[in-house]
């Protein structure tokens, strides 16, 4: 269903909110409640309906109702002394008071002549599901056009969400230009399985092959991020014959409980006890401890997607579970047989993996490039100079 308003366009299958220039990024709960309040338009919406609706009934504060809200009408134009769209009505809620237009997926479907005007808008995924050796369900999806390039997984990806956020959107809409991207979930978060007892480095590894057979490609380069640097490592020391081009951005050889250090086996174990406490709840503050870690630069906005983001990804047990497993990652005895040219880049001031983890890596794999980007953020934001450089370095050796 899609409901139209002025020059807005709200989508219930595609979650998303549209107007003339395109997409409009807004956090998944801000999304939730503007499509409440335009689906019950014809009423008032009480504090406690919108609780119950968008927090499921969770003990929230009146601050927090009040900043979505506020949010809510920062994406629409609206404010609280205009009052275009959403209506307050003290002491007794609020109200989506704009003349709405409702048309089925049918109705709306653009015509022929229209595709290729809304080509550039919209982003098309192929997702399919394939198995792991273990009988896990990865979900995996292509986008682009031209010559590949498969992206493993790191730190809870959605397959459907990331491309709404402004956590990733800009990193799989510049590395997939001229290209077809190939990206999945890794097991226990996105569209993948989450019932998952086994997280362990060689399953994940597993993950990577499952789905490389899958796609059916011969040869490719392959692109890693944190955690799924030492995947990518892997893979393309056993499989020298498949992997052309090694890309390596924020990675690791080893996990936080291989590290030598006793400060990082502390602080991984707190946060084992942090996540398994308070991850499901809806104050952030639990999870913003990880967003400050990834990109302690990045917009409110990026660090507000990231929180929620992380809390739609996956559960709190798998989150628990899968920060364990990646304590014990050990990609070392795998470097050395690495064949495929590779490109190892990291930020200098990274809070979530030290630059000298980053040096190991371009130490033990033959050949390997390093490139140290002026940046504190583990996950680059946009508007971050840092990813430029990044993003054009990566073009530049991929056609080479």
């Amino acid at each position: 269903m899609r409901y139209q308003f002025d020059d807005f366009e709200l989508c219930a299958e595609t979650l998303e909110l549209r107007n003339s220039a395109g997409l409009i990024s807004i956090e998944p709960q801000v999304f939730n409640l503007i499509m409440h309040l335009v689906e019950h338009r014809d009423r008032v919406i009480s504090k406690g309906e919108l609780i119950e609706a968008i927090w499921d009934g969770r003990f929230v504060s009146d601050a927090a109702v009040t900043s979505r809200i506020k949010s809510a009408r920062k994406a629409l134009g609206d404010d609280g002394q205009t009052q275009k769209y959403i209506k307050t009505l003290h002491g007794r809620g609020v109200r989506f008071v704009a003349d709405v237009a409702v048309a089925k997926d049918a109705e709306t479907a653009p015509a022929e002549s229209n595709e290729a005007e809304r080509a550039d808008d919209f982003v098309f995924q192929d997702i399919r599901f394939c198995h792991s050796q273990d009988g896990t369900k990865i979900a995996y999806a292509k986008a682009g056009d031209g010559p590949p390039l498969i992206k493993t997984a790191n730190w809870l990806n959605h397959l459907e969400f990331d491309w709404q956020s402004p956590v990733w959107n800009h990193f799989f809409s510049d590395i997939m230009k001229g290209r077809t991207l190939f990206r999945y979930d890794a097991r226990g978060n996105g569209l993948s399985d989450w019932d998952v007892s086994n997280f362990s480095f060689e399953r994940q590894i597993e993950d990577l092959e499952a789905v490389v057979e899958a796609i059916g490609l011969d040869r490719f380069p392959l692109f890693g991020i944190s955690q799924g640097c030492a995947i990518s490592i892997a893979y393309a020391a056993k499989y020298p014959e498949r992997v052309s081009k090694l890309i390596l951005l924020g990675g690791y050889a080893r996990g936080w409980r291989l590290s030598g250090s006793e400060k990082m086996e502390q602080e991984g174990e707190a946060m084992i006890t942090l996540i398994r406490s308070g991850w499901g709840r809806n104050n952030a503050a639990f999870r913003q401890m990880f967003t400050t870690l990834f990109m302690p630069d990045a917009p409110p906005e990026n660090q507000d997607w990231f929180n929620e983001l992380q809390r739609m990804t996956t559960s709190p047990e798998n989150a628990a579970n899968l920060l364990q497993a990646l304590g014990n990652v050990d990609a070392r005895p795998y470097m050395s047989d690495v064949k495929a040219p590779t490109l190892v880049v990291h930020c200098r001031g990274d809070m979530r993996v030290p630059l000298t983890a980053a040096q190991e890596l371009a130490a033990g794999i033959p050949g390997a490039r390093f490139m140290t980007l002026e940046s504190n953020n583990h996950i680059i934001p946009n508007s971050d100079p840092a990813w430029a450089k990044f993003s054009s370095a990566m073009t530049s050796f991929l056609n080479e």
